[in-house]
């Protein structure tokens, strides 16, 4: 346990005056109505929404997760979630202008704009359900967990501590401030977590333990761990590592803030944007800031650890209070923050705190948008004024605060659950991705994806199944387990989709002229409207920007990763490649620049 000095507290406690004192600031004008406490009345610029984005990304369990990860799969491990800039980026070329025409107050209301009848009804409710309750307290929970490894490793507090210390204010924040809360604190929260992260790298890698940055990459631990590609000389690993999240799981899997097709908080986001460039513009800097900037801070730590503490064994005995149930390679990013010197160390809490009430306020904001619009005013009181939609926002971000904190309380280690989520929403991604695009693909299948998903998962995680089917026992490799999943799924949803109806041609010619997504998969739609004398189709619009859009997403691809691996090459000394990655950068971000110019104009 570390002792905090008057330093210390003086920049924990302004820092959680300034962030309260912002939710009552705003909370009267919050409190006006439902798309204020939920949308800020569609009025956001896109860098104060990018920034929010990646403050919320930037939680408590995202470094002990990077530490888990380089600890147990080294630095190439991080593919698991750096092959997620596909989806993030082609929701930017993409997914960013559709989600804003939609002009639905949440993402789940787009399913009766999409679908129709009792089947549409029934999805949006259950979903509202399943994502804003369920799907939501698992990622809190998550989050909460690391702050209670982080309250326990540094402060010595009891878990129960951690949680009502830290959730109590956040939730009262929250509450009061709703989504105009969240984003303009998430500003200050950002500035603070990046100085932070930053500060805590540059210190730990100068410990005499250590010996700085050279001595650290020479050292034998941590040389091994180093690479940026896995090792493709095992076949197994690469597969793992490598070619199953850049083949299969960024299209494939539903993950908060990395939804193929865009959705959750980052919907939310470009939902609340002033206008269709601006929700553009948001992605992209979030994206940019999310993959290029922030991850060698948290790596270098966790390199770090490993010549303090290079297994677990050291951990538990640097840390002896801490409980059996709750050891894991995640810890010792929470053990190498208890080195830091004061004022380092108050501005490092106060970090963290503030990603932790980033994160935490943004899902309950989101999470409750959802039982609010989506399954209390469409369930319950269909006739509820905005007052009564606040109030039940309002309590209902209570209420969800409470299921994660107990949630967090029976937890291991944050990689077990990000498997966990990504193994529940296998199979989904493509549906969100072609709904827009396919008119045929309807209401039951995503009913179909969702509850065959859920239930293999389940099937293989919690039974004999799994044991059975993969690992050195079973039929198949252990790789297999999350393409097995998806595989299935995508089997299930496609035959139930051609064997139940399509959409009424009202709703889908209702979606398509308000949308205008284009292509060949809305061909037989638009051209029966024809023969009925109907134009759905907007006429000023200059052909289809899709495969522009796709195009870009790709030099962008190329773009933020050659920045990303530029900097970690700079990092391990390799300053040949690292130049070379910049060039590479630089006409990457020149052909970007022309490209934008095209899909603005929607020329192709």
């Amino acid at each position: 346990m570390v002792q905090l000095s008057t330093i210390d507290y003086i920049l924990i406690i302004t820092f959680f005056t300034i962030t309260l004192f912002i939710g009552v600031f705003v909370s009267k004008k919050s409190g006006k109505s439902s798309a204020e406490y939920f949308l800020s009345g569609r009025s956001m610029p896109w860098w104060l929404l990018g920034l929010s984005m990646v403050a919320t990304t930037f939680s408590t369990d995202t470094p002990n997760l990077v530490t888990d990860i380089v600890r147990t799969n080294g630095v190439s491990g991080n593919w698991v979630w750096w092959a997620f800039l596909i989806t993030g980026l082609l929701t930017v070329f993409v997914y960013a202008r559709l989600w804003r025409k939609s002009q639905v107050k949440t993402d789940i209301e787009f399913y009766e704009l999409r679908y129709g009848g009792k089947p549409a009804t029934f999805l949006r409710s259950f979903r509202a359900v399943y994502l804003g309750v369920i799907f939501n307290v698992l990622a809190m929970a998550g989050v909460t967990l690391a702050a209670i490894k982080i309250g326990g490793i540094m402060l010595g507090l009891a878990p129960w501590e951690t949680v009502v210390y830290a959730g109590v204010i956040t939730v009262v924040f929250s509450a009061l401030g709703g989504f105009r809360g969240v984003v303009y604190t998430d500003f200050i929260l950002f500035f603070t977590a990046m100085v932070g992260a930053i500060g805590a790298a540059y210190y730990l890698v100068g410990l005499p333990e250590v010996g700085g940055l050279e001595a650290l990459l020479q050292h034998e631990e941590v040389r091994s761990k180093m690479a940026i590609l896995p090792d493709f000389n095992n076949t197994e690993i690469v597969i793992s590592l490598l070619v199953i999240p850049l083949a299969v799981q960024w299209w494939s899997s539903w993950y908060p803030g990395a939804e193929p097709g865009g959705g959750g908080y980052i919907a939310q986001r470009m939902l609340a944007a002033k206008n269709e460039n601006h929700a553009i513009g948001a992605t992209f800097f979030f994206n940019i800031l999310h993959y290029a900037l922030r991850p060698w801070p948290w790596i270098l730590v966790a390199l770090a650890s490993l010549v303090v503490f290079p297994d677990l064994a050291s951990i538990q005995q640097a840390f002896p209070n801490v409980a059996q149930d709750k050891l894991g390679h995640d810890l010792a990013y929470s053990a190498m923050l208890t080195k830091l010197p004061s004022g380092l160390l108050g501005l490092v809490l106060a970090s963290l705190v503030a990603a932790y009430m980033s994160t935490i306020s943004t899902h309950l904001n989101w999470g409750s948008s959802y039982v609010v619009n989506d399954f209390y005013k469409e369930k319950i009181n269909t006739k509820a004024s905005e007052k009564e939609l606040v109030l039940v926002g309002r309590v209902s971000t209570v209420v969800l605060m409470v299921l994660s904190a107990l949630f967090a309380l029976v937890l291991q280690n944050a990689l077990q659950l990000f498997d966990i989520i990504l193994m529940f929403g296998a199979g989904t991604g493509l549906i969100f991705i072609l709904r827009w695009f396919w008119w045929r693909i309807n209401a039951w299948s995503e009913i179909s994806a969702m509850f065959v998903s859920g239930l293999v998962s389940i099937l293989i995680a919690f039974t004999g199944l799994g044991d059975m089917l993969f690992g050195v026992d079973g039929a198949f490799p252990a790789w297999a387990k999350f393409p097995f999943v998806v595989a299935v799924t995508t089997l299930v949803w496609v035959l139930v989709t051609y064997l139940t109806p399509a959409e009424d041609a009202a709703v889908l010619r209702a979606f398509y002229k308000k949308i205008q997504p284009g292509g060949p998969g809305w061909e037989k739609v638009v051209r029966l409207a024809l023969e009925d004398n109907e134009t759905i189709t907007d006429k000023n619009i200059k052909g289809w920007s899709v495969p522009s859009g796709i195009l870009a997403m790709l030099v962008s691809c190329l773009l933020i990763y050659a920045i990303m691996f530029a900097t970690g090459y700079f990092i391990y000394g390799n300053h040949a490649i690292a130049l070379l990655l910049l060039g590479v950068a630089s006409v990457a971000g020149i052909v970007l620049i022309r490209l934008w110019r095209k899909i603005k104009t929607r020329i192709l």
